[in-house]
């Protein structure tokens, strides 16, 4: 295992396909779709009225909403897989942001409604400005690498609206590419590569074949890389048992320290839940149900309004923490999941995708995501209940992370929810 807690996910990948398309012919190499500056204006709209949001949608309570949209996706993940789970909900809320710049009418309102932003009372102009806001300020932090970007393969034959170009440009700093999906096997070559180059190698491959019909390949990517505050040192680390569940344990690796160390108990959930910073302004929440408790009934209830009241409630002291180390490499279809939370027009033939091109039944035929993450000594390479009864007393001076576990990278600055898992054995990817 790599030295580094390492995390990189690259997040997203959507094929808009048209019944009618016609096929071009084979590209010789990728180029960019315009090459320079003022082919991106970037005045095409007014930037949103300097006025202060009302409290209702600060950016503290557009980051929650936008949080509580990655528990609900995390739940449905959930219900689909048995075992460990890793996935970026804020990846795929940039790659959903950039489909409202593309969208109009219910396509648009369902996507709206998904990430629970349906509340702005006629402010919808300024969801991209918002969502820039909040890329710009947790990519800036210089004691943890956080790279997050966005980029298109356009079918060379295939018109976008120049609209679309420039606002995806100017809010999401989207590169366009042109490449022939006539060849199939080509432009998965090609566009593998790309993505192999930009995830710096983290992701090798991600498509295994394109449809030929295929217009648009829409990529988002986001690599997390962090370092301990307080590293665990690699003489300490011994093989451990790990309940998986009442009938079989295996051993794991098991990093060991003594640190001061911020946790609570959620009597009502019957869970401990601790923090470990990273350098800079990132730390990663760990829950781990109890004993005989079930962590599905903790994934039942997790809301980013549960996870405040849990930091709240905080309390300090130097304990002995046993943590395994691990390794995960998800990849998901979030076509039927994001449909399960109301995204349905976007993959039909009912997709109004108008400000994105002229051209009819225009609908996303693939979203995909591939999640990798690595634990270990060194860092992170990579990335409220109503009523609930939370104690800050009667807490242990040993925890060990022996069973399943949840687990949440946030970016504490605007409280962003960047990554969000579960281990069910820290041995399987």
């Amino acid at each position: 295992m790599k030295a580094g807690f390492f995390l990189v996910l690259f997040q997203l990948c959507a094929k808009m396909c048209l019944s009618n398309g016609t096929a071009g012919v084979l590209s010789e190499n990728l180029w960019p779709l315009n090459d320079t500056d003022e082919q991106y204006p970037h005045n095409t709209m007014l930037d949103p009225p300097e006025e202060n949001f009302t409290p209702a949608f600060s950016m503290h309570n557009f980051t929650e909403k936008i949080n509580n949209f990655g528990f609900n996706l995390y739940r449905k993940i959930a219900l689909k897989h048995d075992n460990n789970v890793f996935f970026s909900p804020l990846s795929l809320s940039f790659t959903l942001a950039a489909f409202l710049l593309a969208s109009s009418g219910e396509t648009h309102n369902q996507i709206v409604q998904s990430l629970n932003l349906h509340l702005l009372n006629g402010r919808a102009n300024q969801l991209p400005a918002l969502f820039q806001q909040m890329r710009v300020n947790i990519t800036k932090n210089e004691e943890f690498t956080l790279l997050q970007n966005s980029f298109s393969f356009i079918q060379k034959d295939f018109q976008i609206k120049d609209i679309f170009l420039n606002l995806s440009k100017q809010y999401f700093d989207m590169d366009f590419l042109t490449v022939d999906f006539s060849n199939s096997t080509f432009a998965k070559n090609l566009v593998n590569e790309h993505i192999k180059q930009k995830t710096r190698g983290k992701i090798p491959t991600l498509f295994d074949a394109f449809d030929q019909n295929a217009k648009i390949i829409l990529v988002n990517y986001i690599l997390f890389r962090g370092r301990w505050l307080h590293p665990f040192s690699t003489k300490f680390t011994e093989v451990e048992t790990f309940y998986i569940d009442n009938y079989k344990t295996i051993q794991v690796p098991t990093m060991f320290k003594t640190e001061e160390i911020a946790f609570t108990i959620d009597k009502n959930l019957q869970c401990i839940v601790l923090k470990l910073p990273y350098k800079g302004s990132a730390h990663i929440l760990v829950v781990m149900p109890e004993k005989g408790a079930d962590y599905m009934s903790i994934e039942d209830h997790l809301t980013s309004e549960l996870v405040e009241s849990w930091l709240k409630i905080m309390v300090t002291r130097k304990t002995d923490i046993y943590f395994p180390k691990f390794k995960l490499d998800q990849t998901y279809h979030m076509n039927h999941l994001l449909q399960d939370l109301g995204i349905k027009d976007l993959f039909s033939y009912k997709a109004d995708l108008s400000h994105l091109t002229d051209q009819r039944y225009a609908k996303i035929s693939q979203i995909l995501q591939r999640a990798v993450i690595e634990v270990d000594e060194r860092g992170t390479e990579a990335a409220a209940v109503s009523g609930s009864e939370i104690m800050a007393y009667a807490l242990p001076r040993v925890i060990r992370v022996n069973r399943p576990f949840l687990f949440m990278i946030y970016e504490e600055t605007l409280k962003v929810l960047l990554f969000a898992g579960r281990v069910i054995n820290p041995m399987e990817l």
